[in-house]
């Protein structure tokens, strides 16, 4: 691991207190009263917490250096764009389990903060596995490789794909768990002739919270090939997270456009994956590669990082807008 980044017990206390305190106060002020809330409600929330990511690039610089500001807001562009491929699969669950636009705020937070919880665990056991294996890059790159070519095959199937895993999650949990056919407002649980049931927005929240498990999985090994600080890991996700609620409503109807992000997508993931392999060869140990000395190949940087992750993106965000814009007229 990179050494020169010293996090303390109590920042890390106070930094998971902040986050979650952020969450608390969405739902109270925005969520916990149904409502679908307007594009300029949307808009100015989606601001507010964008602006509090990039000022906490500032905090990380002021305190650790330009080198971990870098690696976090590199590791945060990831994220966020990975994010927004979550919202195009939460959309398609919305509309699978036909979540009236009043409920959907509370589906989506709850959803969030799952996601967040669940990548906790996997940023704890991937750091864990870093500092005792050094050959775990190994397996991050190679499985980023693998997903960025199983991406890459289902672009343009996205809905086939995600039908096909919500209907096996639901089947599942009606065999497990009485369901109504009927919502009941926004409650997860009702009373059927007397009987507690789930709704159908606690198996759109299963759908969600299984799609979440998936996400996971890409988003953070992903990540160890931007930085391998926990604290940035953490940090990156949650702000990346936060306002994904927000977003959702905001360019809802923007995300039918987005036809290439997928290709861009599986390219960063795949960039990331060499870069994974790369590291693990400079810093080899495996006793069947190059006798166990490590391999004298070449490394990138943060910076290159940033720059091709944010070139992907542009590319594919205005060549999907070109080609929807054609398609329309």
């Amino acid at each position: 691991m990179i050494a020169g980044m010293q996090v303390t017990a109590l920042e890390w206390t106070i930094t998971i207190v902040v986050i979650l305190g952020l969450f608390v106060f969405d739902f109270f002020a925005h969520v916990r009263t149904p409502h679908e809330p307007t594009f300029r409600e949307s808009a100015m929330w989606s601001a507010v917490y964008i602006g509090l990511a990039l000022c906490f690039g500032g905090v990380v610089a002021w305190k650790w250096g330009a080198t971990f500001a870098g690696e976090y807001y590199a590791g945060f562009v990831t994220e966020k764009a990975l994010s927004v491929d979550n919202l195009f699969v939460f959309l398609i669950i919305m509309s699978t389990f036909a979540v009236p636009r009043i409920y959907q705020q509370k589906a989506l937070l709850i959803g969030i903060v799952v996601a967040l919880v669940m990548r906790g665990i996997f940023i704890a056991v991937g750091a864990a596995a870093i500092s005792a294996f050094s050959w775990v890059f190994y397996l991050f790159g190679l499985f980023l490789i693998y997903t960025a070519v199983k991406l890459l095959r289902e672009s343009g199937h996205e809905v086939e794909q995600e039908e096909k895993r919500d209907s096996r999650v639901v089947a599942l949990a009606k065999r497990i768990l009485p369901t109504s056919e009927s919502y009941d407002g926004d409650r997860l649980i009702t009373r059927v002739d007397g009987r507690r049931a789930v709704t159908p927005l606690l198996l759109a929240l299963l759908a969600i919270g299984f799609a979440d498990l998936l996400f996971a999985l890409d988003s953070i090994p992903a990540i160890y090939g931007l930085t391998q600080q926990p604290y940035l890991v953490f940090t990156a996700n949650a702000f990346a997270l936060m306002g994904l609620r927000q977003l959702y409503f905001l360019i809802g109807g923007l995300l039918e456009r987005l036809v290439y992000l997928s290709y861009g997508l599986s390219a960063i993931l795949a960039f990331i994956g060499v870069k994974l392999v790369l590291h693990a060869l400079h810093e080899n140990s495996l006793p069947f590669v190059n006798g166990g000395a490590p391999v004298r190949v070449p490394e990138i940087g943060t910076a290159v990082s940033l720059g091709v992750i944010l070139g992907v993106l542009v590319v594919a965000t205005v060549a999907s807008l070109l080609k929807t814009r054609e398609r329309a007229q």
